[in-house]
Formats: structure tokens, C-alpha cells, sequence
């Protein structure tokens, strides 16, 4: 028999309107078996997502301020749902756990799960489905790390004998069963973790947008949705910004090779996007699927003539980064010059220390930061087959007088990476949108 995994986020799942469509689409698919549920999200752009409010309860806590007022907001919140759905589950002992919680053993990761933790429970009562508690199945290690193998174990064991089942996502425990979550947009990676734990035939991830569009609805107007993209640009539309599903939930479902579908909740009759290893057959495939970026960088030039003559330069620029334990977003090399680009918000509080390390470590004969810099993934598998596709991205921005800071593009030719003033970001992007055909 055939078996879907199904996520929805917290758009989906927001009020008791938003309970009764999700209720529909599953039904309408026997295959939708595995159901992974998000805390309620916003009703309105004035609105607070339930995982906020729990956040300032704890802020609230942590500052001896009275934290019972957001804590009624969320309790509200649920109880409303439920009157919505005309179901009538006494929920004052699911909060006063929480506050006996917060009384005796305060911890933030198990205060912010419960809106996902109260909303799946919920909602397998709304299905009639039986409710699995990720405390049971999805496992942190003693460093706080997600146990991907072990979890999908244990998910195995929990999933395959239950006909139908709603798993909480977003959140797990530890071998001493303490609460830990998983980042913004964790229930993606859950989700994932579920479909390659039952090796689904799909994965549906339901959300607010009909599938993954090829730029930032913001800036280009009436963007092109993909109907077919790539793990592997998918990975990188998603890190370089595209807010469409989490970076870590394509990389369970890669391996086994299940597709992931994007979906509208609001407009379930939208094919959305659909994430896969290689296009169908008869597919046309386009050089470029899509525009992401990312604002807030800084650009460190190191150079030092006959760098590269000799061994290890860009090893010990490297060595410092680790050991300061800074992240950088790119690494690019030329002939005697090291250019680092990394986010400015994570420079900034150590900037001094890293350019003296960098000045002790390597006397280079210039080094210099720029800051105020954004940077720009043109993205596609088969963008180095069409070197006119990246010529004319790169004319276009050259056309609108727009100046171009760096230039990369991977071995791996899935994406070219432009650097371009912060304040011309925006207009880079329209720029390269009018000039590139983008759409699969």
C-alpha cells in the first residue's frame, strides 16, 4: 500500500478554519498516513505564531517578569481551536503541567515544544489518528546533536504498525530524556526523518505558498513557481535564503530517493513543486531554476605575493577560522589572494581578533574588510552546460551599472555566486530575473 508522509506548518494549522482544510486533504488520500503537525502560526499578519508566545514566556521567566500573561495567550489560543472544532479536551491539565514545569524545573526546550507537542495531539483527536510523541523516537545526543540514524530507527519501530499516526515535530529528547528542539523550521526535518523511516513513496510538504518560486516574491513581481527541482538545488536555494523548507530536510529523503512534494494548503488543487534526484523524462531542462540570496555580508582580501607558490597559505587562514570557531559562507582563491566572505553580524564581535591572528599568522602583504555587501546564487544543475546563461546574468548587472564584488563558481557547477553592494541587491535581482528564461 501506498504511503504518504504529509507535514503541515503552522499556517496550515493556525485555527480551527485551517484544522478543517488540512482534514480534508488528508482524507482525500488514503496514501496520507504519516501526518507531521507544526505549532498554530500566524491568522493574520498582526498575529503572534504560538512558538513566539511561548518564547516570551520564557523571556518573561528568565526576567522575574510575570510570565502567566502570555502563557494564558497561548492556552487561549488552543482552547479556541478546539471550541472551533467542537471538541471539548480539558486542556488545564496539560498547562498546569507546564507551569509546575516552569516552577521546578525550568527548561526552555521542553516550554517551546508544547505548541507542537498541543497541537498534534489535537489534531490526531480531530482525525481519529494516534498521536506518537517524538520524546519517544526522534534522539539528541549528549551535545545537543540530532541522532539521525537512531531516530529513524526508533521512528521505524514507533510508524510501521499504526495504520494512521500524527507525530509532533519540531522537538526530541536526549538519553536522559530531556526536551531538545530542533531550529526554526525543525518539523521539515522531522518530517523527513518520518518519510525515510517508513520509506514513503512521498513526501508532502504542505505550507502557505504553492511550491518553491524561482525568486523572492518580494522584489520580482509574479515570480515563476518550479514544478521540478533538484535535491542539490534545492540545498542551495534554501541556504542562500529561499524560506520554502528547511536545509536538513532534503538530506534523509535524498538518500532513499523519495520525492518531496510543496504544497498550498489554502490551494490543495496546485501541483506545487515537486523536489526530486533527476528530471522526468520529457522535462525541458532549463540552465537556471531560480534566484536566492543573502544580505549582511563582509569580504576579507588577504594577499601576499608568492602565496601560492607555497604550501598551506589558505590551510592556516582556514586553521584560524576553525579555531576561533567563525563560519564563513564562501572561501575563494586566486593567485596570491585568500577571499573569505562571511556573514558580518558573526564578524563583527571578533573582527579585530581574527585580522590580528591573520596578521601574526601570515604577514600578508595587504589585508582588507568590506562590509555592507550581499551575496547572489544563480542557480541550476545544468547552468555550466549554458555558459550564456551566466554571461548574460553578469552582463545584466554590468548593463544596469550595478558593480559586482566577487565572482565564484564551484567545481561542482550547480551555482554561480555574484557579490554586489547591499544596497543594490534588490535591484541585482530584478536584473537578473528579466535577463535569465527561468522556470522548470
Amino acid at each position: 500500500m501506498k504511503t504518504t508522509v504529509a507535514k503541515f506548518g503552522g499556517t496550515s494549522l493556525s485555527d480551527a478554519e485551517q484544522f478543517r482544510k488540512v482534514k480534508a486533504i488528508i482524507l482525500s488520500d488514503p496514501s496520507r498516513r504519516i501526518i507531521v503537525a507544526s505549532a498554530p502560526g500566524k491568522r493574520s499578519d498582526e498575529d503572534r505564531k504560538v512558538t513566539d508566545l511561548l518564547l516570551d514566556t520564557w523571556d518573561c521567566f528568565e526576567k522575574g517578569k510575570d510570565w502567566q500573561i502570555p502563557l494564558n495567550r497561548v492556552q487561549t489560543r488552543f482552547e479556541e481551536i478546539c471550541r472551533g472544532l467542537d471538541m471539548n479536551p480539558d486542556l488545564s491539565e496539560e498547562f498546569e503541567e507546564i507551569r509546575e514545569r516552569l516552577n521546578t524545573k525550568p527548561e526552555k526546550d521542553y516550554l517551546i515544544s508544547r505548541g507542537e507537542y498541543l497541537n498534534s495531539r489535537i489534531l490526531a483527536g480531530f482525525l481519529g489518528f494516534t498521536f506518537v510523541d517524538p520524546e519517544w523516537c526522534v534522539f539528541f545526543d549528549e551535545n545537543g546533536q540530532l541522532n539521525t540514524d537512531l531516530s529513524q530507527r526508533m521512528m521505524k519501530a514507533a510508524l510501521l504498525p499504526l495504520e494512521n499516526a500524527v507525530i509532533a515535530g519540531f522537538y526530541g529528547s536526549d538519553a536522559s530524556g530531556r526536551i531538545h528542539t530542533l531550529t526554526r523550521g525543525g518539523s521539515d526535518v522531522t518530517g523527513s526523518l518520518a518519510a525515510a523511516a517508513v520509506n514513503a513513496d512521498l513526501y508532502e510538504n504542505w505550507t502557505d505558498v504553492s511550491g518553491l518560486l524561482a525568486a523572492d516574491p518580494r522584489i520580482v513581481d509574479h515570480p515563476k513557481t518550479v514544478r521540478y527541482v533538484t535535491y542539490r538545488e534545492l540545498r542551495t536555494l534554501s541556504y542562500m535564503g529561499a524560506s520554502v523548507l528547511h536545509t536538513d530536510a532534503v538530506l534523509p529523503v535524498s538518500d532513499l530517493d523519495i520525492p518531496i512534494n510543496i504544497r498550498n494548503t489554502d490551494l490543495p488543487e496546485e501541483e506545487g513543486t515537486t523536489i526530486i534526484r533527476s528530471l522526468p523524462d520529457g522535462e525541458i531542462k532549463y540552465p537556471i531554476i531560480g534566484l536566492a540570496g543573502k544580505k549582511g555580508m563582509s569580504v576579507i582580501q588577504i594577499e601576499k605575493l608568492m602565496a601560492s607558490d607555497g604550501a598551506g597559505f589558505t590551510a592556516v587562514v582556514l586553521d584560524i577560522l576553525k579555531s576561533m570557531r567563525l563560519p564563513f559562507e564562501h572561501c575563494l582563491t586566486g593567485i596570491d589572494t585568500v577571499t573569505l566572505v562571511i556573514r558580518s553580524d558573526l564578524l563583527n564581535p571578533c573582527r579585530q581578533e581574527l585580522l590580528n591572528h591573520i596578521r601574526e599568522e601570515l604577514s600578508p602583504d595587504y589585508l582588507g574588510v568590506s562590509d555592507h555587501l550581499s551575496m547572489i546564487a544563480v542557480i541550476g544543475e545544468k547552468g555550466s552546460n549554458s555558459s550564456y546563461a551566466n554571461i548574460r546574468a553578469l552582463n545584466s548587472l554590468t548593463d544596469a551599472g550595478i558593480p559586482v564584488s566577487t565572482i565564484n563558481q564551484g567545481a561542482g557547477k550547480l551555482n554561480l555566486l555574484i557579490g554586489v553592494p547591499e544596497e543594490k541587491y534588490e535591484d541585482a535581482i530584478r536584473c537578473i530575473y528579466r535577463t535569465i528564461e527561468i522556470v522548470r
